[in-house]
């Protein structure tokens, strides 16, 4: 079979390896597609060496169909498709308080252990969740990152006829801003790239530059001056850390997508002056895969215009080195079959 390997210094190796019997609790996945997301480029640029077994197949956002299963594995059988919620959270301890998916020594899949960059991918069935029959599977690659946006708009607690502000249209921004326009919200994002504008604004989002836009005001007056009910902080750069906090109204929510891995300057007077709430959103939880898989199977709203291109897995090395030369993309799937 053919599987990748990042092997470090922004390279990967395709090779062709044997095809590996399910262990026991496991099934063999024949892969169909997988995204390629900002911490796979992060591992390209060597971000992430302490962490990454080098070298090591990576890729976590993915789809496929079971091609066999071990022993001791129910509920699955070789044809169904599936998604892999890459959590291994088998070492939970009673002070992660049942919240398996942030627990102490949670293990992600593909960065923490092989991943799905590879023909067929062996994995832990209760990682697995079953698509229906007529799903797309190029779709069902968005799962994952589509899950990461069910979770954060979840947690926010946003309701019809609230508004939300969306800082930053990357791929998870959209797809946040996607859900939560599901919700009947009024949705509007913020970003400075002119072409991710563009991408939002064809997608039936509303989108404004606040280089070019005061946010503050822009946001007050198509609020009446009530601003945000919740304000999505995707961006992770300190211009939206510090307009966060102005266009959230009074006992606004802030849900915190963004990983910040330094201590930032945050306006704290503005929490007490109107209230606010911080809310941290890390990963997903089971019924954040089954929202996103209820959403990709409906297919209602523009998801197809989230994927930028498809590419052979055997020309890895020049996928991620077009991701940097074109950062205005949104969503790159390699397709495993090539």
């Amino acid at each position: 079979m053919k599987a990748t390997v990042y092997t470090g210094n922004k390279t990967f190796s395709v090779l062709e390896k044997e095809v590996e019997s399910p262990k026991t609790g496991e099934v063999r996945i024949k892969v169909a597609y997988v995204g390629v997301c900002g911490t796979d480029v992060h591992i390209y640029h060597g971000m992430m060496d302490q962490r990454v077994n080098i070298p090591e197949t990576i890729g976590h956002e993915m789809s496929g169909v079971i091609d066999a299963v071990g022993e001791g594995v129910s509920g699955f059988s070789v044809g169904d498709k599936v998604v892999v919620r890459p959590l291994d959270d088998r070492l939970v301890k009673p002070s992660d308080k049942g919240f398996n998916h942030i627990c102490e020594d949670l293990k992600f899949i593909g960065i923490d252990s092989p991943g799905a960059m590879q023909e067929y991918w062996n994995v832990p069935a209760f990682t697995l969740h079953k698509l229906n029959e007529n799903t797309d599977l190029k779709l069902a690659a968005l799962i994952e990152p589509l899950s990461v946006a069910t979770h954060d708009v979840r947690l926010s607690g946003l309701t019809k006829d609230e508004t939300a502000v969306v800082l930053g249209g990357g791929p998870i921004g959209l797809l946040v801003a996607l859900v939560a326009k599901e919700t009947g919200a009024q949705v509007i994002v913020s970003e400075v790239n002119e072409k991710r504008i563009a991408k939002a604004q064809s997608m039936g989002i509303e989108a404004v530059n606040p280089t070019k836009t005061d946010l503050v005001t822009y946001v007050r007056e198509k609020t009446e001056g009530r601003l945000a009910d919740v304000v999505f902080e995707v961006a992770g750069v300190q211009p939206a850390l510090d307009i966060m906090t102005e266009i959230a109204g009074i006992r606004g929510r802030i849900v915190m997508v963004a990983i910040h891995g330094q201590p930032k300057p945050v306006n704290l007077f503005k929490f007490f002056w109107k209230e606010l709430k911080l809310i941290g959103a890390r990963v997903y939880e089971k019924e954040d895969y089954e929202k996103s898989i209820a959403l990709i199977s409906a297919n209602e709203l523009p998801f197809e215009d989230m994927i930028t291109d498809v590419q052979p897995l055997s020309d890895i090395q020049q996928v991620f080195e077009r991701i940097d030369q074109n950062p205005d993309g949104m969503k790159v799937l390699m397709d495993c079959s090539l």
